[in-house]
């Protein structure tokens, strides 16, 4: 059983005891560890700090002169004989290969995401049949950002 199925098995596990309702992945791990059915990791000090380092990047945002706020740092995902690399680079200084890459991998993010949802929407409708109204998603977000830009440029019209 992989990692990954440890946690899937305790999650379903803790989540069947505790009545399917609705917790957090940390009152659920704290259980499954008192289980003894997940261990304690032992993590290397400096994957921890890189770890809080790229949570500090992804979460620096500055605001240009017209008022926008954007994401200073970008990072890319590479992957070099089998193992996964992320590079970061800060928007400015960044060479333009790595700003189109960090662009197009984000956007296939966000299309992966809406795939996913729109199947899980579809499952979910499926699953409760007629008992309730279908979920609409709209995945189409054209007026959405339209919107947001609207706003971002003049707040007063926010309602």
């Amino acid at each position: 059983m992989t990692e990954t199925e440890r946690y899937q098995r305790a999650w379903h596990l803790y989540e069947e005891k505790h009545g399917h309702l609705p917790s957090s992945a940390r009152e659920s791990v704290e259980w499954a560890v008192e289980e003894g059915l997940i261990g304690l990791s032992q993590t290397d000090p400096y994957d921890a700090l890189a770890g809080k380092m790229a949570s500090a990047l992804r979460a620096e945002y500055r605001t240009d002169g017209k008022g926008r706020r954007y994401r200073v740092n970008h990072a890319i995902r590479v992957t070099k004989s089998g193992v996964q690399y992320t590079f970061w680079a800060e928007m400015g200084y960044a060479p333009y290969e790595h700003m189109e890459k960090a662009f197009g991998q984000r956007r296939n993010q966000i299309v992966g995401d809406c795939g996913q949802l729109k199947t899980d929407v579809d499952v979910y409708n499926e699953m409760t049949g007629s008992e309730y109204p279908p979920i609409q998603m709209v995945l189409d977000f054209t007026d959405d950002v339209a919107e947001r830009e609207a706003l971002q440029q003049d707040p007063s019209l926010a309602a």
